[in-house]
């Protein structure tokens, strides 16, 4: 922040001079919502429970989860678990609050236990990190659909999603 007033011979002048005050962690559940769903081909679903889940592509076309957020704070340490990928993993888990995600440490996802352990745009940048180390790995035939016009990617996940639901119901009988 920047103050825009000095005093000078008993008058406040204009002037641009740095300002420190306390830094207010501002970030939580809805606000990151916001953001990553601002990010391309970002769907959410919610599973497990009372877990938000965020999606490049959607699963139905081969889409894979980058974070997880856990809205039932009473139940679990964690706030959130993104993918990290190998190169920020380790030094990841040197931030305190910061530990591997419990059944996907394997594939170098991180947890936080409060939203209090990064600034906003260091959320943002985390976030934004996760969302294209998975998108580099999505496989040929989901970035051929993701790359469709919308209203034929919308028809082929429909399409799809009738598919698996046909799946799904010969397989209970």
């Amino acid at each position: 922040m920047w103050a825009y007033l000095f005093k000078y011979k008993d008058r406040l002048r204009p002037a641009l001079v740095p300002i420190h005050l306390p830094y207010t962690f501002d970030m939580d559940a809805e606000r990151i919502r916001a953001h990553l769903l601002t990010l391309p081909h970002v769907v959410e679903t919610m599973q497990w429970g009372a877990n938000l889940v965020f999606w490049v592509g959607d699963k139905a076309i081969g889409g894979k989860m980058f974070a997880l957020v856990n809205l039932d704070d009473d139940q679990h340490r964690q706030v959130i678990a993104y993918a990290a990928g190998p190169e920020r993993y380790s030094e990841l888990l040197e931030v305190e609050g910061i530990f591997p995600a419990p059944y996907m440490a394997r594939i170098y996802w991180v947890a936080v236990e409060r939203w209090s352990v990064f600034r906003s745009t260091e959320w943002e940048q985390e976030l934004a990190a996760a969302h294209s180390i998975i998108s580099a790995k999505l496989p040929p035939h989901t970035r051929a659909a993701l790359a469709l016009p919308s209203k034929e990617q919308k028809r082929l996940i429909a399409e799809r999603r009738k598919l698996l639901a046909a799946k799904a119901k010969t397989k209970q009988r």
